[in-house]
C-alpha cells in the first residue's frame, strides 16, 4: 500500500548519523488561539538511535517542505530520473474553506502517509537541510508541554492492581516525569514534573505501567525520562514487533476467485491511492493486466478508475461495517481483482 520501494543501500543507512528521523506519526492536533486562530499538527518522531521527542508543525509548514525537496530533487521527466532526483510523494493540497478543526483532522491519515512515504526515500534525501530541520526538535519544540496525544493511546486502559512493593531505589526500573500530566480515568497516573515514577511493565510502544506516591497505572513514555529501562523481556509489550492490519483481496478467474489477506503496515484508516492499490495488487498477484473493483450493497463489482472511486469505496465499507462482523485488523472495505478486458462485472449505472 506504499509507493514502490526507492532502492536505498543498506550500507549507506547503517552510517547515517543516530539522530537521523526514521518515522513520524500524528499523536494529535492543537487549536492556537491569537490573531489568527489555527490548528498544528503534534508529531511523534523516532530516530535511527530509536529516541523519540515532539513537535508541533503547521500544514503550511508541510506545504513549504515540499516546495524546497521539489524543487531540488523532483524530475519533469519521471522516465530520466538523475543521480540527483527522486519520486517524492505527494502532499494533500491546500483547502480554502471549510471548518479548521474538521480538516485538520481529515489530514492526518494523508500527513502520516506521507511522512512515512518521505523517510523512506534514499539516504541522501534523509541529509538533506530542509528534510531535517523540518523534522529537528527546537528549543520551542522540546519547552511545549503536550496534552492527552489520544492517538497515542492504547486501546485498553484497563491495568490490573499491583500491591505495593519495597522499592529498591538504585536498583528499580524507573523514570522521572518531565511534564505534568493528568490521567482521563483510574486506569491512567496523575504525574507532577520531577516526580520519580517506578516501571512496572510496558503496555504498548508508547505506554508504561508504573507506580508513583502508592498508585498504580499507565502513562505515556512521551512524558517522562527514563532513568533506568525495564529489562528488555518485560519492554516488548502487548503489541512486540510491527502491528499489521489486513486487506481482504479476491481474485476472479474464469477457473475460481483466489481470495487472500494482504497484510500491510498502514493504520486501518488510511486511504490510499489508486495507483498505489494498483501497484500492490499487481505485485501481489503477480498479474499486470488488472483493474480493482468493489462491491455495492446491491452486490454487483464497481470499476476503480480513480481516487475519488477509491474513497468512495472505503466510505461505502465503512457505512457496511455494522453489517459484516470482521476480524478487529481487517480494512472495512475489500478489493475484487480482475482483468482489465473484464467488461461484465463493469456497472455502467454506477
Amino acid at each position: 500500500m506504499s509507493l514502490p520501494q526507492q532502492l536505498r543501500d543498506q550500507s549507506d543507512f547503517d552510517q547515517l548519523p543516530l539522530n537521523i528521523p526514521i518515522s513520524a506519526t500524528i499523536a494529535d492536533i492543537e487549536e492556537i488561539k491569537g490573531f489568527i486562530d489555527y490548528f498544528r499538527f503534534v508529531i511523534e518522531v523516532k530516530t535511527k538511535g530509536e529516541s523519540k521527542y515532539l513537535i508541533y508543525r503547521r500544514y503550511r509548514e508541510f506545504f513549504n517542505l515540499h516546495q524546497i525537496l521539489e524543487a531540488r530533487y523532483s524530475s519533469e521527466n519521471l522516465a530520466k530520473l538523475g543521480p540527483n532526483t527522486c519520486i517524492l510523494p505527494p502532499l494533500p493540497g491546500k483547502i480554502f474553506l471549510g471548518n479548521k478543526k474538521e480538516i485538520a483532522e481529515s489530514r492526518i491519515p494523508e500527513l502520516n502517509t506521507y511522512m512515512k512515504r518521505l523517510l523512506g526515500l534514499p539516504t541522501w534525501v534523509l541529509l538533506d537541510e530542509a528534510l531535517r530541520m523540518f523534522f529537528y526538535q527546537t528549543e520551542q519544540d522540546s519547552e511545549h508541554q503536550p496534552r492527552a496525544l489520544r492517538r497515542l493511546r492504547p486501546n485498553t486502559r484497563k491495568v490490573k492492581q499491583v500491591k505495593s512493593q519495597k522499592m529498591d531505589l538504585f536498583s528499580s526500573p524507573r523514570a522521572e516525569a518531565m511534564f505534568d500530566f493528568r490521567g482521563n480515568s483510574k486506569a491512567e497516573l496523575n504525574l507532577k514534573k520531577g516526580e520519580v515514577i517506578f516501571l512496572l511493565r510496558r503496555v504498548n510502544v508508547d505506554w508504561l505501567e508504573g507506580t508513583v506516591n502508592n498508585q498504580t497505572g499507565i502513562f505515556p513514555e512521551t512524558f517522562v525520562k527514563i532513568i533506568k529501562p525495564l529489562p528488555e523481556s518485560d519492554s516488548e509489550g502487548e503489541s512486540g514487533g510491527h502491528t499489521y492490519s489486513c486487506l481482504r483481496c479476491f481474485l476472479l478467474t474464469p477457473s475460481g476467485v483466489d481470495t487472500r489477506d494482504v497484510c500491510v503496515q498502514e493504520d486501518l484508516s488510511i486511504q490510499p491511492s489508486y495507483k498505489d492499490l494498483l501497484s500492490r495488487m499487481r505485485n501481489v498477484f503477480k498479474v499486470d493486466d488488472i483493474a480493482l473493483n468493489y462491491r455495492d450493497p446491491d452486490g454487483d463489482l464497481i470499476r476503480i478508475l480513480d481516487d475519488e472511486d477509491v474513497q468512495l469505496m472505503i466510505k461505502e465499507g465503512r457505512r457496511q461495517q455494522d453489517k459484516v462482523k470482521r476480524p478487529v485488523n481487517q480494512f472495512p472495505w475489500e478489493l475484487h481483482v480482475t482483468t482489465t478486458s473484464d467488461l461484465s462485472v463493469y456497472n455502467t449505472e454506477a
